[in-house]
């Protein structure tokens, strides 16, 4: 798998664009004081999705990192898991929602969806493919049952 980008450094410049938009471009300002600190909750609830999975993959032993993996040692179906085949990056995508809220104009949220269809189809779609060689079958049902975002399949 060739990973261009890492996806902690797309989220940081998706972030960094967001700020940026909301600076010099904010276009409507939609979601006013105090309403935009909403947008703390869902960031929040992010980092608890986040953590929650980087601690199951510590605890069972397999890597964390997206760059190389072929390199994990186990398929990890449990816990939040059992929610969503990608809960990490979904963190990500939570916290740029989030973010788009508490900076409360409208140009901030164009950014989360190229962020998750460059997470989509640059990274998650090529991890897919090496976890299918990795595991086989076990991943394969794994696939059918657990939406790649959130959710049960609809692949089954």
């Amino acid at each position: 798998m060739t990973l261009r980008i890492p996806p902690p450094v797309l989220f940081v410049l998706a972030g960094a664009l967001m700020g940026a938009l909301h600076h010099w471009l904010p276009l409507a300002h939609w979601i006013p004081s105090p309403w935009n600190r909403f947008g703390i909750l869902l960031a929040a609830f992010a980092i608890i999705i986040s953590a929650t999975a980087v601690t199951q993959f510590r605890r069972i032993g397999t890597t964390v990192n997206p760059l190389d993996p072929s390199k994990a040692t186990r398929l990890v179906t449990g816990g939040i898991f059992r929610i969503s085949r990608n809960p990490m990056y979904l963190g990500l995508l939570l916290l740029l929602i989030g973010w788009a809220g508490w900076l409360g104009s409208a140009s901030p949220w164009l950014v989360p969806p190229l962020f998750w269809a460059t997470i989509t189809f640059g990274q998650i779609m090529p991890e897919e493919r090496a976890l299918r060689q990795l595991f086989g079958a076990p991943y394969l049902a794994y696939q059918q049952a657990v939406g790649r975002w959130i959710g049960r399949s609809a692949r089954r």
